[in-house]
């Protein structure tokens, strides 16, 4: 019997008490669609409710990890029935910061935008040497306020406009390296280590340890989620997708 989560590019696996959630769109480098975003928050469900299974690990396959919400032309119309009507409810941001079971991202390539989000999120990231990692909502006219308050609580003020404002690309040490992730894996070893720190953290007790997660959570200031949702139908976001689909230059950049 197969767990279904609601995407046909997420799958469940289960490996004795730990479930993976991986991501497998490689024509679309993982891009995740409404669907996806959702089909996460079930798995979430699906292992918090299953009295087998004790944590989650998401992953993904090929040389992707998540660059965040699906921006091509071409989209799979099944995929988008979940997310046009319920807007950022999709979204399994909330669903991983208030899981009662444990959490870990193995990033295992390209990782940024919503899927840089769930890496964050996590109670521990785990990080491929050749995960490669942005924030490139301000190249799209997006002011995304989930980073506004969580890349700043991990990184620290300075850090945060600087890797929102210039959008510039991370080695997976540098990003272990200033807080942004936890653990640094050579890459063919990427899932025996999030396997193990999954174990590692079962080891844990499971009140106890649920408490200190609360606790730690509250340093992540509030999300201002109205800004949230109005930027994202602003003008401005309108043609920095347009122009990342087209290729070219959006019309705020001055010529040089």
């Amino acid at each position: 019997m197969q767990d279904d989560l609601g995407s046909k590019y997420l799958r469940l696996e289960r490996d004795g008490p730990i479930a993976w959630c991986i991501i497998d769109r490689p024509e679309a480098k993982n891009a995740l669609t409404p669907a996806m975003y959702f089909g996460i928050q079930k798995a979430i469900k699906l292992v918090t409710h299953d009295a087998d299974l004790h944590a989650l690990i998401i992953t993904g396959t090929g040389d992707s990890f998540a660059p965040g919400g699906d921006m091509g032309k071409e989209t799979d119309p099944e995929e988008l029935k979940i997310g046009g009507l319920l807007g950022s409810g999709v979204l399994p941001f909330k669903a991983i910061l208030n899981s009662t079971v444990p959490i870990i991202s193995a990033v295992n390539g390209h990782c940024q935008g919503g899927g840089l989000v769930i890496a964050l999120l996590s109670d521990v990231a785990v990080a491929s040497e050749r995960a490669r990692l942005k924030v490139p909502e301000l190249l799209r006219g997006f002011a995304d306020s989930y980073y506004a308050s969580i890349l700043t609580a991990h990184v620290g003020v300075a850090r945060a406009r600087e890797l929102m404002f210039t959008a510039r690309e991370l080695s997976a040490a540098e990003a272990v390296s200033m807080g942004l992730l936890a653990r640094l894996s050579d890459h063919d070893s990427l899932r025996v280590n999030a396997r193990s720190v999954a174990l590692e953290i079962l080891r844990t007790a499971p009140k106890a340890r649920l408490q200190y997660k609360r606790m730690v959570n509250a340093n992540y200031p509030a999300v201002d989620e109205i800004t949230f949702e109005q930027s994202m139908g602003s003008d401005e976001v309108v043609e920095g997708f347009s122009a990342f689909i087209e290729k070219r230059t959006p019309n705020w950049v001055p010529p040089e």
